[in-house]
């Protein structure tokens, strides 16, 4: 009796781990995240939030998940080639980020290397398009977009953990917060 119960327990053990294996096979090979914003700003004004890391504290949602984040810039101070690398607890982990593509008052785009908790390298795209008109005052639509590959161990962690709504939330949060900064009377 105890000998059936345990090779049934065992039977439905490997039939669930092969399920989430061919569900995670059947996930994409890519990912992209996506979340965007109306700011009530002109794009100069925005732009330099995003191009200078040294700025980022005031709007990045992970610059406050861990109070004792260690920092380090090289590079130029803002544009193409500023490099931006931390070391921080389990909540933000230890990464790099440089900006690859900086065309003013337009676009930043960004190459994002994780190295804990896991190894990953993304690609980061902040869009800043104009809208409205001179009567109606200066406005930007801001869209951030991370993209990148995903190993078939991501796949899996995606079987049970969406990934647009965890890193969403915080690309959310984070443009929320950039609106906030944009908006201060100067």
């Amino acid at each position: 009796m105890l000998k059936t119960v345990l090779l049934s327990l065992l039977a439905i053990l490997a039939t669930g781990i092969v399920v989430v294996l061919i569900l995670a096979a059947m996930k994409p090979d890519t990912f992209q995240v996506q979340r965007a914003i109306a700011i009530n700003a002109p794009p100069e004004r925005i732009y330099p939030l995003i191009a200078d890391f040294r700025a980022w504290g005031a709007w990045s949602p992970w610059e406050k998940k861990d109070p004792n984040l260690k920092r380090s810039f090289s590079g130029p101070e803002a544009g193409k080639g500023s490099i931006y690398a931390w070391v921080g607890d389990k909540n933000v982990g230890e990464g790099s980020m440089e900006i690859v593509t900086a065309e003013p008052s337009s676009k930043v785009g960004l190459k994002l290397d994780f190295i804990k908790p896991f190894e990953a390298h993304n690609d980061v795209v902040f869009a800043l398009q104009p809208q409205g008109t001179a009567t109606q005052g200066s406005a930007t639509h801001v869209t951030w977009t991370m993209t990148g590959p995903t190993p078939f161990f991501a796949k899996i962690i995606h079987v049970f953990f969406n990934m647009d709504r965890m890193v969403g939330g915080d690309f959310e949060a984070g443009l929320a917060s950039l609106k906030a900064q944009a908006e201060r009377p100067a």
